[in-house]
């Protein structure tokens, strides 16, 4: 294992999570005052159920899907089988004749071959043999599974009607924040958890999201091998759901996993001393699911393969140009998702910047493609409508040898083409189009700001907004790709993945361990150009890419605004939300981006519906409908100073506003175009009373997200105008390799390329800025501009060394790597070798017990 190396260090602990005097706190209750819900072994899983009980709308709908799920596989299964052997195509085509004594017409059962020969096909057929063995296990495996998961939910049931007193037909109008809140009441009744005498959101959260924050923290760090630079096509990104399915059976629960169960990881994996013998045996674990991929290979790619020919074909014969649609990819979804951000808060998100996502890929439709699709087009209808009128004239046209297929192939031809045809009335304006998406997905690399009109751009946003018809590709490739990916990439990352787990995993009170930065500590894991400068203790590689830890900070406490942070958080929430506050009063806008642009999108945002109206936000109803609703008082509506007065103010004001004439239209639109449980809308009058306040409120604390988001990226722009005359950074130009070093630091940085900051997750070069200003007099006088200026690199602890690379005779590179961290940090004009912190020896920790950072 000596060809391993890694930078990480151990992280400290985060801060306390429990009350003052709960920590290492065991509720004792008497036998008798017991309920059903007391103590609940494993809470993971059991939150985890009741949050898919309530996605699913109930026991009845989640039961009725699991029961067609099962049909369906057997359907698809036998279903091919059947028209691979039992169908006899000489007669379909009409290339055998057949003799009927009462009927000169062919029959679709005649070409149905004999149950006897049917079977005996089969029997002969040693690889269809294999498929339904294969299937029946499968089938039986999903049976019993589908059987167990009917008892649990029988028991979520229960809970949801005894414990939380909600009823099956008020779940599918009920939003998760009540359900949540009254799983949070109930703590002190039924004490579900024993060592915690009462539960936060945040606990709850981390629960349901285990797993998936550590997920979403190794992409944040480029830690999974999931971008390419493919010959002939440059940067790639390739992440299914079969390569998903595979790390997370690699790391979180498969045989010889990181994790001893649902909440605790291994205490070998705690300790540093034997690292590398654990690397050895992950690799070795990587090695041999990777080879269980492969002779799995043809089976899955031919499940694969049916499975969207009965999902997809019906689809494109109704819509041929659904194709050519696009759709949030996998990794996107991974790479926009914020820690501590449930399925539907995601998807919320993502849905509503769909459409402003669509119009900004169709400003770049090729005008040369456009040009031969519009003729190609009006030759094909030419043919199309000959062929309708004849039609329509004499219909034995029809029964004339491929007329039908040639109708059918003309209409997609002509589908197909409109596809490429962009609309006359479109204009063409993606700086805009790219704020407006920016306002929803909170998270774009710093290189595209500015270059929104670039293809460089576009392909690299083609990454997260993906055609559909590419989704449904990489999903068939997979089977084979994946086990690639698994042996020859995966592999080699195994010593930083074992490290990155030692040292990102802390162990919380009445949690268990937890990925730290779903901790969301500023302190910790906080950026110092996303407004945490003098906040944090962060060194380069404990930093979370992108503003991760600030943007995620804010939503969570948006999201739910009774949740009580820890002080020093809370000082840093109740700034920001000040900051906000005082730029959307204030007359003079210190954020403008430039001299003919003197007020700054955020300004625009807060300031009225008019100027909203101007930057295309028409399409987008999250912000359009709840701008035009609050008009002049959508600024003090979103004052929010702190968690819970957020809530109280905003009750205040819909309370006010709903009792206002006109006022009750206005919000109907809003809601309306409400990714976030607008299931409301259709359930009746009483329901809708009763549910009216909690839709506002979720929709004003998603425009409020929105404007802390843009806030945020904003100042973050202007700030590294600033500091990037000081300090650069350096990415790494691919993942598929973990000892893979940027070039930079192995010379001095390009003096036109070092002013403009690169994005971890898109190393991608980008043109010299040349023509941004440098100066940071716009938020000179401002509080974290201050902060970023005096305390910027103090706060820094740089571990990165410099590594060289010599090759062999062989042709190998061979590199002398001195502890580079994970986007290492380079300073303007200084040589490669630098001081940095001393690693303790491999063999230090062995003799030690296992180092648990706990969080009370």
């Amino acid at each position: 294992m000596a060809h391993f190396d890694t930078e990480y260090q151990r992280l400290e602990a985060s801060y306390s999570d429990s009350p003052p005097g709960e920590e290492n706190l065991l509720m004792h209750v008497p036998e008798g005052a017991k309920s059903q819900w007391h103590h609940i072994e494993n809470l993971d899983l059991f939150f985890q159920r009741v949050y898919n009980l309530h996605q699913k709308n109930g026991f009845t709908c989640m039961l009725l899907g699991e029961i067609f799920e099962l049909v369906q596989l057997l359907f698809v299964v036998g279903f091919t089988v059947f028209l691979a052997n039992c169908v006899d195509y000489d007669i379909l085509f009409a290339n055998k004749f057949v003799n009927h004594t009462d009927s000169s017409k062919v029959t679709l059962p005649d070409a149905f071959l004999p149950v006897d020969v049917c079977s005996a096909r089969i029997r002969e057929n040693a690889f269809v043999i294999f498929v339904l063995i294969i299937s029946g296990v499968f089938w039986l495996h999903r049976l019993v599974k589908f059987i167990y998961n009917v008892c649990c939910y029988w028991e979520i049931r229960s809970f949801y009607i005894n414990a939380l007193k909600m009823t099956m037909s008020e779940l599918p109008y009920a939003t998760w924040q009540e359900v949540q809140a009254r799983i949070v009441e109930i703590q002190k009744e039924h004490q579900i958890c024993i060592h915690k005498k009462e539960l936060t959101e945040l606990d709850i959260y981390h629960r349901i999201l285990r797993f998936k924050n550590y997920m979403v923290a190794m992409v944040n760090k480029s830690l999974l091998p999931v971008r390419f630079r493919l010959p002939g096509l440059g940067e790639s990104v390739f992440y299914t759901r079969g390569l998903k399915y595979n790390f997370e059976l690699i790391f979180f629960w498969g045989p010889g996993s990181l994790f001893e169960n649902e909440w605790s990881l291994k205490s070998e994996y705690k300790r540093g001393g034997n690292r590398l013998e654990l690397a050895d045996k992950l690799a070795s674990r990587i090695l041999w699911i990777g080879i269980a991929n492969l002779l799995l290979c043809p089976v899955i790619l031919v499940w694969q393969i049916l499975y969207a020919f009965f999902s997809y074909t019906e689809v494109i014969k109704r819509e041929p140009g659904s194709l050519g649609a696009r759709c949030w990819s996998l990794y996107g979804r991974c790479y926009l998702r914020h820690f501590n951000e449930l399925d539907h808060e995601l998807m919320s998100r993502l849905s509503k910047g769909y459409k402003p996502a669509s119009k900004y890929m169709n400003c770049f439709l090729s005008p040369l493609l456009t040009v031969v699709a519009k003729n190609v087009a009006f030759f094909a209808g030419s043919l199309l409508a000959v062929l309708i009128a004849l039609t329509i004239y004499d219909e034995d046209v029809l029964s004339v040898e491929h007329v039908l297929s040639s109708i059918t192939l003309l209409g997609v031809c002509i589908t197909v083409c409109r596809s490429f045809i962009p609309d006359k009335h479109m204009v063409f304006c993606p700086e805009q189009l790219l704020r407006v998406i920016l306002a929803h997905i909170h998270y774009m690399p710093d290189h595209w700001q500015g270059n929104a009109h670039r293809y460089e751009t576009r392909d690299q946003f083609s990454q997260l907004f993906q055609y559909k018809a590419v989704f449904i590709l990489e999903e068939l490739i997979s089977p084979v790709v994946t086990p690639i990916i698994l042996i020859f990439c995966l592999r080699r990352k195994s010593l930083e993945i074992i490290d990155f787990f030692r040292n990102f995993t802390v162990e919380v009170i009445g949690v268990g361990d937890t990925c730290s930065f779903a901790q969301m500590d500023i302190r910790q894991h906080g950026h110092p150009a996303w407004m945490s400068a003098g906040k944090t203790e962060a060194s380069i590689y404990q930093q979370a890419e992108d503003g991760k830890t600030e943007l995620s900070l804010m939503h969570f406490a948006i999201t739910n605004p009774q949740w009580q942070p820890p002080q020093e958080t809370t000082h840093f929430i109740s700034q920001l939300k000040e900051r906000v506050h005082r730029e959307a009063t204030s007359d003079t806008h210190p954020l403008s981006l430039s001299e003919s642009e003197p007020r700054s999108l955020i300004a625009n945002l807060l300031v009225g519906p008019s100027t909203l109206t101007s930057i295309h936000f028409g399409g987008d109803s999250s912000l359009t409908n709840h701008a035009a609703a609050g008009s002049s008082d959508g600024a003090s509506a979103l004052r929010s100073l702190s968690p819970i007065s957020s809530s109280l103010h905003l009750r205040g004001s819909l309370s006010a506003a709903h009792r206002a004439p006109g006022h009750t239209s206005t919000m109907s639109k809003a809601m309306a175009g409400s990714g976030t449980d607008a299931r409301t809308v259709s359930s009746g009058s009483s329901v809708w009373e009763g549910q009216l306040t909690s839709l506002v409120l979720s929709e004003y604390a998603s425009t409020e997200m929105s404007i802390h988001a843009l806030y945020m990226h904003e100042l973050h722009k202007q700030q590294s105008r600033g500091e990037l005359s000081r300090h650069t950074w350096h990415r790494q130009d691919s993942d598929e390799s973990s000892d893979s070093i940027p070039d930079e630091v192995r010379s001095e940085p390009n003096p036109h390329s070092r002013h403009f900051p690169r994005s971890h997750t898109f190393p991608t070069t980008v043109p010299s800025p040349s023509a941004i200003p440098t100066s940071a007099s716009a938020i000179s006088g401002t509080t974290f501009g201050q902060e970023g200026a005096s305390s910027h690199s103090s706060s820094q602890q740089r571990y990165s060394g410099s590594t060289t690379d010599s090759f062999s005779a062989g042709g190998q590179v061979v590199r002398s790597a001195r502890g580079v961290p994970m986007g290492g940090w380079a300073e303007d004009g200084q040589a490669a070798p630098r001081h940095h912190d001393t690693l303790p020896e491999e063999s230090s920790e062995d003799d030690m017990p296992p180092h648990i950072h706990k969080i009370t």
